[in-house]
Parts: C-alpha cells; structure tokens; sequence
C-alpha cells in the first residue's frame, strides 16, 4: 500500500548531510513495510536485520563499535553486500538491542557513506528506559496511522485523491456522496494498515473488528511488557477511559472519571508513557490566539484522543451500521468520532493543535493551530446542522482572525469564515514534508 511517508524517505536519501534515519511511531502503524518497499524500490539491495530475539545481533553490536567488522558481519547474517549509497540497511525492533541503538552514532561519525533506516515499537519508551541515545547524530520521521487520502488511494480512488490535492470544489461537490461513502468507511475501518489491508481484499467487517481487538490486545499486552510494573494499572485506566472522556459534552480530560478522588499526580506518568508510546494525543487548551500559541498553554486543561477512529471505534464497540448505514457514528457521541478524525489528520501533517474554551463555557473552539504564521481558530461539525454562536462569538472577540469550519456542507468562503467538507481536511494545510 503506498504511504506518504515515502515522499520523507526520499527527501531523507537525498539529503547532503544525511544522518543514520529512525522512524518512530506506534506499533503497527506500517514503520518496517514501509522502509522495505522503499528500500526495494530507491536502493540495488536491501539489508534487513531484526533485534528481537536474536542473539547474533545482539552479539554483532556487544562487541564493539569498529564499523568495519560490523558491516562485514551484518552483510555475512543477511547474505547482502552492502554498498555505500546502493545498499540500504534497515535494523528492525531496534528497541530489543540498545547497543544497536547506539551504534547509529558511530555509523554517522564513522562511516556516514552507508544508508541505515532503523525502526522500533514503543521506541520511546526505551529512550526514557535507560538507552543510550545517539543524541544529534540520527534524523527522525514520525509515521502514524494511515490518512484519509492513503485510505483512498488503498481503495483504488487515486481520481478523487487528485481532486482533493487541486482544491478545485465545482469538482469536489458533485462527488461529495462517493467521498462522504468513503469517509464512513474510513470511520469505521480507520487506518492501521493491517485493518485496511484485510478491509480492502475481503470486505469482512467482522475480519475488520477482529483485527482491530487483536491491536487493541496487544497494545495492552505492551502495556505488561515495556511499562514499569507500578503504572501498568494506571496505564489501563487512562487508556480504556479514553472513549468515554471524549463523548461528554465537556471534553477537557477529568481525572475523577478514572476513580474517585484520582489527582493528577497519580496519572501524570501513566499518561506520558502513553504518548510516548505513540498510542494517544494530548491536546492541550490556550488562554489566547496569539503566537506562539505555545507560549499559551494551560498545562492543567487538556483533552487525550486515541491514535486511530477505526480502534477508537472497536474500543467503543460501536456497530457497522451506525457507521456505514446511519451515520450515527458521526455525529452521536458528541462528535468525538470527527473530532478524533480531524485531529489525526492534522497530527499527521506534522501540525499541532490546541484548543479553546471560555471559563463560562459560552465559547469553545475545538483547534487553534499555527500555519504560516497564523493562527486558526478550527470548528469541527459531524453533520450539515453547524448552528453555533461559538465560532462567530469567538471571531467577534478577536476580529483579526479567520475561522475555518469543518462539516458537511459544502465548501463556501465568507468574510469571517471558510466552510470545508470534512473529506477535505488532508489537503486545506498542505502536506508536511521533511525530517523531524
């Protein structure tokens, strides 16, 4: 399945000053087929060399760090001659060989002509854990869930992706109902590429949940295996309470919903440990739409999504009806579902959101983000009824600013505000490009 995150790769070879590459991300998010797909189609060979479990890797880096002996020894383990710039090799579960980690370092100062790409599941968690970090000697690319438009193209619907990428809506509108049919789908299926994969080939909702659970299983299988034992309780708690924390009306995170009395000294760690695992997002709450908008930044106030709608969905156990048939899906749970989708869409394009919402409740704006020096207040609606006051009352409170909406309608620009169909979000801020 093709990725936008080969565009990254590519850029990341043809860098001058490149460096030893780590992508990062959740587990099964697609980090190891992607770096082989393109591996086999940008380099002559691919070395492959997996951590986990394996004494004879480990044993290849415990010794030392003389380069020379290194490669020759991976190129003898895989059966690769490795060649500078022809050869890319791909160390895989990184995080089972901190030595390997390490290495990278050496691989940069020492023999920075070879192509190394590294990826690893919870990789950042082991970084809090005591390895040692080739800090500044290694280029970084975060890959997430599959997009909207990668979704698409999946599906085969390379016209409307093109479509979308033009901007061009006297086109657009008249395939809004295609689109809108594939954004259900996306809500349900979401975008972990195993889900789609089977989604696409056998068209089985049943297969599509099982695959889902199963994710969902071994997450918190990881939860037991990478955490430290005195959190994995707590770790459980904040994770399963995500669904039910984003369908009230007020979707700021409380920590008495995970038990009566819980502080947020108790669950401060359970919750970077989450995201460091890349499993959730943190969206935190601003005084002020002023730049930057991280100088803003209410600590205390903050809203967690999950890293994916299709698995937010099986969490929920949400039926394929309400989202394929009804539609339901969009716009019960007080818009949790959009929300979540909007905000992994805008995650992906490597933008930061925050959020807005007055003492007195009368306004809340879902996003606030900063692009090209701007700062956009961002209203999300799971249906064409977008009646209220809160992006005008906002926009009235602070003229100099645009509002963006996202929903149903179709695209329509106003003075104060511009109205995007929801399918549109991957293409209104650009595709981010470039390493980390």
């Amino acid at each position: 399945m093709k990725r936008n995150i080969t565009q990254q790769l590519q850029a990341w070879k043809e860098k001058a000053d490149r460096k030893p590459l780590i992508v990062n991300g959740a587990r099964q998010v697609g980090k190891t087929y992607s770096l082989k797909t393109f591996g086999r189609e940008a380099y002559e060979s691919v070395a492959y060399i997996n951590c986990d479990g394996s004494e004879e890797v480990a044993n290849i880096f415990a010794q030392d760090y003389d380069m020379h002996r290194i490669l020759l020894h991976l190129s003898a383990l895989t059966g690769v001659d490795i060649k500078p710039g022809k050869t890319l090799i791909i160390i895989d579960e990184i995080q089972e060989c901190p030595k390997a980690l390490n290495s990278l370092k050496y691989f940069c100062e020492n023999a920075p002509q070879y192509h190394v790409a590294v990826a690893g599941s919870l990789l950042g968690i082991s970084l809090h854990a005591g390895s040692s970090f080739p800090v500044g000697k290694v280029d970084m690319i975060k890959m997430y869930p599959m997009t909207f438009d990668e979704f698409l193209t999946a599906a085969g619907e390379d016209r409307l992706v093109d479509l979308l990428r033009q901007q061009d809506y006297s086109l657009i509108t008249p395939m809004s109902a295609r689109l809108l049919e594939m954004l259900r789908q996306y809500y349900y299926v979401g975008g972990m590429p195993a889900v789609v994969k089977a989604f696409f080939a056998s068209h089985q909702l049943s297969e599509v949940r099982d695959i889902q659970n199963q994710i969902l299983f071994d997450y918190q299988r990881d939860f037991s295996k990478h955490a430290p034992l005195s959190e994995v309780p707590r770790i459980n708690m904040v994770w399963n309470s995500i669904p039910s924390q984003l369908a009230k009306e007020n979707k700021k995170f409380v920590y008495g919903a995970l038990k009566k009395g819980a502080r947020a000294t108790q669950f401060e760690m359970a919750i970077e440990w989450l995201i460091d695992a890349g499993l959730i997002y943190k969206v935190s709450r601003v005084s002020e739409p002023r730049k930057p908008l991280k100088f803003y930044e209410d600590l205390n106030a903050f809203k967690l999504f999950s890293l994916d709608v299709g698995l937010m969905g099986a969490m929920a156990e949400t039926t394929a009806a309400d989202v394929l048939v009804r539609g339901t899906a969009m716009t019960e749970y007080r818009g949790a579902f959009t929300e979540l989708f909007v905000l992994t869409q805008l995650v992906a394009r490597g933008i930061t959101p925050y959020y807005y919402s007055a003492n007195d409740s009368r306004i809340e704006i879902d996003f606030l983000i900063q692009k090209a020096g701007t700062v956009i207040p961002l209203e999300v609606k799971a249906e064409e009824n977008v009646h209220s006051k809160s992006l005008r009352t906002y926009i009235e409170k602070y003229p100099q600013l645009k509002g963006v909406r996202l929903s149903m309608l179709p695209y329509h620009d106003q003075d104060w505000m511009t109205n995007y169909p929801l399918y549109c979000v991957n293409f209104i801020y650009g595709v981010r490009l470039g390493l980390l």
